[in-house]
């Protein structure tokens, strides 16, 4: 006779070593032993008798053990041993569980590091720590779907309206994604084709100012500030270099061999991710060499006013630019690079594959190979001498 759920609960635990089977049908039973009941389903399988474990009661209750036991029979009926899948299942699961997607993109965050600038590094690992971990990190990389990412990375940041941050979110859980099809955990990317599913930013540019005339006041307004020595020398110095704020406030006097007047920042700042060599013209070497006097027993050319462990921090060189009248949409620190490549063009007359390689841009030659660092070194040291002696005049007319 079929088993009852009464007749299991009031069934008491055997005293016999080898336990008391109550079958159900169909190869259930009840092993009741000396300290609990267990369900198990006995079968053949290409000619041999096997045992399949199906739960513990009571929390896996007569029903559920009788859905298991038909499961287990359906797959017998299409040539598959229940007890192997069981084990593949968890096998799987195991795996799935190892692989979500926090563990892989730790795992490619780590892999890639040295190809990625410093500040580039920290802006992605907070995206990875604020806006991605928290949401489906712990799921397996191999069941994320588009619409689990739209439904929760994406809407969260179009929320917040940084559409910019959600299209570069979408593209560093793509890097992901591809790394894990590379290493045989994950099939498919669920950011392929997703572009279209967001809003699209509206496009924004760096304040610069680009006129002769313009210029010359800034620069008067800029050989006028008075400040800390870091701030004051950083601002005058940025106009003649037009690196990236980031990589002048972190420069470190390591990087400068004032005897030769080369300045090269190392690949690990830099946002390509390519060492970077500045010339430094006889203005700002100028200024760096009476500066090192003041800071060159630290790490830093500009140490933070609070601390020399520090630099200058991200917001001094636009906060004295707005001291003097140049508010965020008029100019910004990193618009001297705009400023520079506008007029060196078109006012200069200097050549634009110098100009696009002093900025650190990807140049290549003829044959479609990019440049060293070294290329056209000279010519690119001349150049600086000529907008260094530019920026000089129009202070002075």
């Amino acid at each position: 006779m079929a088993l009852t759920d009464a007749f299991i609960k009031n069934t008491k635990l055997s005293d016999k070593p080898s336990g008391d089977k109550h079958t159900d049908g169909q190869g259930l039973y009840l092993l009741v032993n000396t300290v609990g009941k267990y369900w198990r389903m006995n079968y053949r399988y290409l000619d041999k008798q096997k045992t399949l474990a199906l739960g513990v009661y009571p929390a896996t209750s007569l029903a559920k053990a009788r859905k298991a036991r038909d499961e287990a029979r359906a797959k017998l009926a299409e040539g598959i041993d229940p007890s192997t899948a069981k084990q593949e299942a968890r096998r799987e699961a195991i795996i799935a569980n190892n692989n979500t997607f926090k563990d892989i993109s730790l795992e490619w965050f780590e892999k890639t590091r040295n190809k990625r600038a410093e500040s580039t590094q920290t802006k992605l690992k907070g995206w990875f720590e604020h806006d991605i971990w928290p949401l489906i990190g712990h799921r397996p990389i191999s069941q994320i779907t588009p619409p689990d990412l739209l439904e929760t990375v994406v809407k969260r940041l179009e929320a917040r309206k940084v559409h910019h941050t959600a299209h570069r979110v979408v593209n560093l859980c793509s890097h992901v994604f591809k790394y894990a099809i590379f290493t045989r955990r994950a099939e498919l990317d669920p950011t392929l084709n997703m572009q279209g599913a967001l809003v699209k930013p509206t496009e924004t540019h760096y304040s610069a100012v680009t006129k002769p005339e313009e210029l010359t006041s800034l620069l008067r307004s800029i050989f006028g500030y008075a400040g800390h020595h870091s701030v004051v020398n950083a601002l005058k110095i940025l106009p003649m270099v037009f690196v990236r704020p980031g990589e002048l406030r972190r420069a470190e006097w390591s990087e400068f061999d004032l005897e030769k007047a080369i300045w090269c920042i190392p690949g690990s700042k830099m946002k390509m991710g390519e060492d970077h060599i500045v010339p430094l013209a006889k203005q700002p070497l100028k200024l760096l060499k009476h500066l090192k006097i003041i800071t060159g027993h630290g790490k830093y050319v500009f140490p933070s006013i609070r601390t020399s462990e520090n630099p200058i921090s991200d917001n001094a060189l636009n906060a004295a630019l707005r001291s003097l009248g140049y508010s965020g949409d008029k100019h910004t620190a990193h618009g001297f690079r705009a400023t520079f490549r506008t007029i060196a063009d078109e006012v200069l007359g200097e050549r634009v594959d110098l100009i696009e390689h002093q900025l650190a841009h990807a140049v290549k030659d003829a044959n479609g190979r990019a440049y060293n660092r070294t290329s056209h070194l000279p010519a690119r040291t001349d150049m600086m001498q000529r907008w260094a002696d530019y920026l000089d005049n129009l202070a002075k007319s």
